[in-house]
């Protein structure tokens, strides 16, 4: 079996060859045309200028057919947790917060949950820190326990 990397070069190759052939031929009609219509009647310019419109669109339909190839990633909603007797009230913490904090312990990174909520990294770091005052903790792992002990989070 051919590795990914030898697919790609084949389909980049192919594609290549393709447009190449596509190159040809459409001068080849041009030319037809310039002899059999229009004899000396156009000039040079007016073909370079045909050839590149159409190029310039093929260009742009290959490059979206490439990049479409490229998967996206899926966004992942997170579940918020069922809460004890309103302790999450009792907390003040937001919606958000608890977002953040449910990320948190599922080992994210500040940079990963700022892409998973689509907020700024600054933003993370000022939920971030709001939760470890109003849990009364100075680092993430400790968040993360109190808030399982409190029941806050699963």
């Amino acid at each position: 079996m051919e590795s990914s990397g030898q697919l790609r070069k084949s389909g980049i190759r192919t594609t290549v060859v393709l447009y190449g052939l596509a190159m040809a031929v459409l001068v080849f009609i041009l030319k037809y045309v310039e002899y059999r219509y229009w004899i000396r009647d156009l000039r040079m310019e007016v073909y370079v200028g045909v050839v590149a419109v159409l190029f310039t669109g093929l260009g742009v339909w290959v490059g979206s057919k490439l990049l479409a190839e490229k998967k996206e990633k899926q966004v992942v909603a997170v579940p918020l947790p069922v809460l004890k007797d309103g302790s999450l009230r009792s907390l003040g913490i937001s919606a958000r917060e608890l977002e953040v904090l449910h990320l948190m312990a599922q080992g994210c990174s500040n940079r990963e949950i700022a892409d998973r909520l689509f907020i700024s990294l600054p933003t993370v770091k000022s939920h971030a820190s709001s939760l470890f005052v109003k849990l009364d903790v100075s680092r993430r792992t400790q968040a993360v326990h109190k808030a399982k002990s409190l029941g806050i989070i699963a």
